[in-house]
C-alpha cells in the first residue's frame, strides 16, 4: 500500500511540474501593416521601387517543435508604383498580367529556426501561374500583447530574391533589371482557438 501510495505521489508531483507542450499558434495576417515592398534597377540610373497595398493569408508558429508554416496571397491588382499610368502598365500583359493571374501566393512549408527565433521561411512563390521556390529570411521577429488592441502579435521583417525571368516576366529586360528584390514587412495577430 505505501508503494502505490509512493508511485500515485511521484506521478503526480511529475505532471504537475511538467510543463505543457504548447500547442500551434494560428495567426491571421495583419493587411493593414503587410505591405510586400519590391526593387528593381530601372535602366541603370535608379532603384525603382513598389508595393502591394492588398495581403491576406495565416501563419502557423509551433516554438516547442521549432517548426511553423506561412500561407499568403497577394491581390496583384493591388500594385502601387506612385502614379496611376505606372500602376496601369505593371497590371497588363508584359507584366503581372492581372487579369489572367488575379493574385501571388507564397506557401511555406517550413520555418527555420535557430534556438527560439524563425530565421527562415522556406517555401514556393506562384506568380504568372509559375511556381518557383522562394526563401525569405527574417532581419527581426517579435511575438508580444499588442499595445492598441491587446491580441498576441507578431511581426517580422523579412527578405528575399527572385528573377522575374523564372516566372516568364521578361519584357523590357535587360532595360529593367531582372532581379527582384523583396521587403515584406509582416504582422499577424493570433487567432483565438
Amino acid at each position: 500500500m505505501k508503494l502505490n501510495s509512493l508511485l500515485l505521489s511521484l506521478t503526480l508531483s511529475t505532471a504537475l511540474t511538467t510543463p505543457a507542450m504548447a500547442a500551434p499558434a494560428h495567426y491571421t495576417i495583419d493587411g493593414s501593416h503587410t505591405f510586400p515592398v519590391f526593387e528593381v534597377d530601372h535602366l541603370g540610373f535608379s532603384t525603382q521601387r513598389g508595393r502591394f497595398n492588398k495581403t491576406s493569408g495565416t501563419v502557423v508558429l509551433d516554438t516547442t517543435a521549432r517548426s511553423g508554416s506561412v500561407d499568403v496571397s497577394i491581390d496583384a491588382g493591388s500594385i502601387d508604383m506612385g502614379f496611376a499610368k505606372w500602376n496601369e502598365n505593371m497590371r497588363g500583359e508584359g507584366y503581372f498580367h492581372t487579369e489572367a493571374h488575379p493574385a501571388i501566393r507564397f506557401v511555406a512549408g517550413q520555418i527555420r529556426f535557430e534556438g527560439e527565433n524563425p530565421v527562415a521561411a522556406i517555401g514556393q512563390l506562384t506568380l504568372l501561374g509559375v511556381t518557383r521556390p522562394l526563401t525569405l529570411t527574417f532581419e527581426r521577429f517579435r511575438c508580444a500583447p499588442h499595445p492598441m488592441h491587446k491580441r498576441e502579435t507578431c511581426g517580422a521583417d523579412l527578405r528575399g530574391s527572385l528573377k522575374r525571368s523564372d516566372f516568364g516576366m521578361t519584357k523590357s529586360l535587360p532595360s529593367v533589371g531582372d532581379e527582384i528584390r523583396l521587403h515584406v514587412p509582416v504582422e499577424a495577430y493570433r487567432t483565438p482557438e
